[in-house]
């Protein structure tokens, strides 16, 4: 889907409170469109296979998910695959740089992922591993106990959900791909790029909850989008539901961040040309008070106050 800049500014400067209502009131028909297909395959299998590249909001889309799965009877679990990454070590993959490639399947375990699906699809108990990210490791003290019930349904989020190492072995399981699949045009030239918001996401994100500043995340984003297109996209076909998480009214909340942006550019990044244009784009559209948008929207998981628990 497009969206056209005219419409968004109109929008964005004469009516704001309806326009983000409209906006999520559409995005939370699509979360429940994904909750009628999930609990239509409930028969098949409780497991929920949700993938996306970096800055799609899986996150907060798997939490809503969940929500309206539970309002509906079905209790509903949310896992981060996160958890099942490896520990660094010297068989950690590494790109052509040396450096260590976090983006590649192989730092997940894989194998322990799918003897957890086909335990849990037998109805048997595992033990959901805890990642301590700060000495990137697995905390053994902090495995978490579950076993599937009646009516219950557990999400597994994580860019490689799909993979046809995971997913592939389980093709009873439900998957969803997610994506800011959305241009913003002005006629039929591209205003802001899906991949631009997805960018401006991360970075806002990681400068606001993850210690990370706004150049660190310039510098890894060429690798992201180099994993993406090996490791993710060539997968999101292999989705029963693929879901675009661009909301229209969004650049106008985080054309508030753009002065952060401009400042923390280096003048060394591989995609410099493309990133100043990126910024530059952020003028063209009408600013929105952030104070406007719901605490259950999904770009609060970015840029804080969210109605949801991320930890």
């Amino acid at each position: 889907m497009t969206y056209q800049l005219k419409d968004i500014n109109r929008m964005a400067a004469e009516h704001p409170e309806d326009f983000l209502a409209r906006s999520d009131t559409r995005f939370h028909s699509k979360v429940r469109t994904a909750a009628d297909r999930i609990a239509e395959n409930l028969r098949q299998s409780p497991i929920v296979l949700l993938s996306g590249p970096s800055g799609s909001g899986k996150t907060t889309s798997a939490k809503k998910i969940e929500a309206e799965l539970n309002r509906r009877g079905i209790h509903t679990h949310t896992v981060s695959m996160d958890n099942y990454f490896r520990a660094i070590s010297k068989d950690t993959p590494r790109t052509a740089d040396g450096v260590y490639d976090l983006e590649s399947p192989l730092c997940m375990d894989m194998e322990l992922l799918n003897e957890h699906f086909a335990a849990l699809n037998r109805g048997r108990e595992i033990r959901i591993p805890h990642y301590d990210f700060a000495r990137k490791m697995r905390d053994t003290s902090q495995c978490t106990p579950l076993r599937l019930g009646p009516d219950e349904v557990i999400v597994f989020e994580g860019i490689h959900a799909l993979n046809d190492n995971l997913g592939g072995n389980h093709p009873e399981a439900f998957k969803i791909y997610l994506s800011a699949r959305s241009n913003i045009m002005d006629g039929s030239e591209i205003a802001f790029k899906g991949t631009w918001l997805r960018l401006t996401r991360r970075c806002v994100r990681d400068m606001n909850f993850r210690g990370s500043d706004v150049p660190e995340t310039f510098a890894l984003w060429a690798n992201v989008r180099r994993g993406e297109k090996l490791y993710i996209s060539p997968f999101k076909y292999r989705a029963n539901l693929i879901v675009d998480t661009a909301l229209p009214y969004e650049v106008c909340i985080m054309r508030h961040y753009a002065p952060i942006l401009r400042q923390a550019l280096p003048e060394d990044n591989a995609r410099q040309k493309e990133m100043v244009h990126m910024i530059e784009a952020f003028e063209r559209f009408v600013l929105i008070d952030s104070d406007l948008v719901a605490p259950d929207s999904l770009i609060r998981e970015f840029i804080g106050g969210s109605l949801y628990n991320f930890s």
